[in-house]
Parts: C-alpha cells; structure tokens; sequence
C-alpha cells in the first residue's frame, strides 16, 4: 500500500514542533483566573475576595487570608483552571483572600518587614473581618509571606488568629553548612550596601538569577530540555507555559526589606535567637498560640528543611503539626502532584479547625 503523500503546504512534525516552542518562549499564558473582586488597597498593595462557589451554608465559617513573598506574584495560588490551590480551597467551601503586595517603585525602597507585618498585615485583616463578618481568622504564609505572618502572628496574638499555616518557612538561619545563600550573602563576597544603592530596591532579576544559580544545569538546561522533551503533549506543554510565565514575571523587593532579610536573617539570625526588633518590639515567638501547621519540602534547594522545624520548639501552640512531603519549593504547591499530596493535607488540617 502506498504511503499517503504529504501536502506540501503542511507543517512537518520538526515545523510544529519548533512553532510550539517558539509560542510558549514569546508569549504569556493566562493564570489567576479564578473569579475575584479587589476588597481593600493600600498603596501599590490590593486584598482580593474570591467569589464563593459553594452554598453558604455550606462554607467554612473561618475565612482563609494567603500570604505569598514580596518579591514574587501570588498568581502561582491560583496558576491555570484545574491546577489552582485557590480553585481547589474555593470549592471545597473556603471563603479565601488574598494579598497581592504589588511591584514597589523606587519610592518604597525604604518599606520593611515592620511595614509589611504590622501596618500593611493588619489593615487587610481588618478589611477582611468587616467583609465576612467574622472576628477569627486563618492565615497561610508561604515562602517570605512565612516570615510575615509569624512575625504578625507573635506581635498580634490577640487579633484573633486560629490558625497558622507555614509553607516552606526561612526561618532559622543558624546552620551556615545547610544554607547555599547564606554563603552567598556573606558580608565578605556581597556588599549589600553598594547593591542597595545602586538599584534602590534589589531588582527581581538579581534574585531570580541567584536562585537559578543554586541548581544551574537544571534551571538553564533542563529546564528547557525537559519543554522539547513534552513538545508534543498539549496539556503538558500549557503547564510548562503556566508555570514559565509565573518565573519570569520578576519584580523587586523593596530595598530596606531586603537589607533586613540579609543582614538580620541570613547573618545574624535574629528571629530564632530572640533578638529580632521590628518596630522597637522585640518579636518573641512564644507569644504565637495560633494553631500551628508548618509544611516542609524535602527537597527544597531554596529552603532547606533545617530552616523550617525548629519554629515547632519556638511556639506556644497546643496544636501543632510538622508535615514534611516530596518536593521542591514551589513544587509542592503547584507541582503536577500538588493536587494530590499537598493540598488535600492542608484542607484535612484546617477544615477540622475552621468551624
């Protein structure tokens, strides 16, 4: 039987191939798209109510309030339809929030964590309990967004949190050997000050690339071998598109946070060792009674898991939990199993403790 003959004017397979390569590295996917209404604004910083799905009584009477780095887009909570941690919490009957801290400009290059943890934080909580008309509260930190919410969570243990969730925390930044940044930033190879006064604020892409560096055959090779690898699966190819989009969406973070995560987490570990001062208050962790959920990544290049567990021993909660996973950094929350192993752990735990 003769072969059917090729049309000349379709594209060979190496022509599709090499198209769809060429449409996902030119252009960006479309995320966050789950259904949202802007609450309350501050600056360049916007608290977002997701539009509930389930019938109210129906709901989780606790509302959950997520916290993501500064120096990141929190559109990696809500990546594609179908693979969104706030789709997931939103139809499972959770009335979620967000705050988004926006892109500083190089008139906030002087914000700190005191601005971002006990100015920005509880304004937005207190938007959020007028909107659901509820006086407790769950919070989930997740990477920076961590330190945030535990450093507002020992300040304000009376503005009625119940829960406090930690996702891949930095915390403890006592073991030099553990820590690839910490040897990085040390004040002999990376002069903090010239680099903050140079940019004002530490741009995004400077972050971006000394995390890429921490695994570069990976980030800079794999990365896209893995993409010519899938070329011919469409919904894998999307995922990576999603997930490509969300890295290269860089913006800064705001210079004075920055000199403090470097020199007062990453050289002198002030947080763990009692002597962190955000406002003139010294942050004393035995003062956070919330009930406590703290996630570790076992595979985690960005934070190690000896940053995240000691905060267990810190705390005065009577209900804690410490629950490690496979995984990296940002895999475990929106990885291709997240779905699976991560998310349902988080809802199983704060559903038993948000009635």
């Amino acid at each position: 039987m003769a072969e059917a003959a090729v049309r000349p004017d379709q594209p060979s397979q190496l022509e599709r191939r090499l198209q769809t390569l060429s449409r996902v590295l030119t252009t960006r996917a479309q995320i966050a798209q789950t259904p949202k209404r802007m609450v309350w604004a501050l600056n360049k910083a916007r608290l977002f109510r997701y539009f509930p799905v389930v019938p109210a009584q129906q709901r989780h009477r606790i509302p959950l309030l997520l916290i993501f780095a500064i120096m990141n887009r929190p559109s990696i909570l809500d990546l594609r339809p179908g693979h969104s941690f706030v789709e997931h919490m939103v139809k499972r009957g959770y009335d979620v929030y967000l705050l988004d801290w926006g892109v500083p400009g190089i008139e906030d290059q002087d914000l700190k964590f005191d601005d971002y943890a006990l100015e920005y934080l509880p304004r937005a909580i207190r938007k959020m309990k007028a909107v659901s008309g509820v006086e407790e509260f769950s919070l989930l930190g997740w990477c920076i967004g961590a330190i945030l919410t535990t450093i507002y969570a020992a300040m304000r243990p009376n503005d009625g949190l119940r829960n406090l969730l930690l996702l891949t925390a930095p915390l403890d930044f006592s073991n030099r050997q553990g820590l690839t940044f910490a040897r990085w930033t040390d004040s002999k190879y990376f002069p903090l000050e010239k680099v903050l006064a140079a940019f004002g604020n530490m741009p995004g892409e400077m972050i971006d690339y000394g995390a890429k560096m921490l695994k570069p055959v990976d980030n800079f090779v794999g990365n896209y071998a893995k993409l010519w690898d899938i070329i011919d699966d469409p919904r894998a190819v999307e995922a990576w598109h999603a997930m490509n989009t969300w890295v290269t969406d860089y913006i800064p973070m705001a210079g004075g946070a920055y000199r403090q995560l470097i020199d007062d987490f990453y050289r002198k570990d002030r947080l763990m060792q009692g002597q962190l001062v955000i406002r003139g208050q010294r942050v004393d962790l035995s003062r956070v009674r919330a009930n406590l959920f703290t996630m570790i990544a076992e595979g985690d290049h960005i934070t190690p898991p000896c940053q995240s567990a000691s905060i267990m021993d810190k705390v005065s909660s009577n209900d804690k939990e410490l629950f490690r996973i496979p995984g990296g950094h940002i895999g475990i929350m929106a990885g291709s199993q997240a779905h699976k192993l991560t998310w349902p752990h988080i809802e199983q735990w704060l559903g038993a403790r948000s009635e």
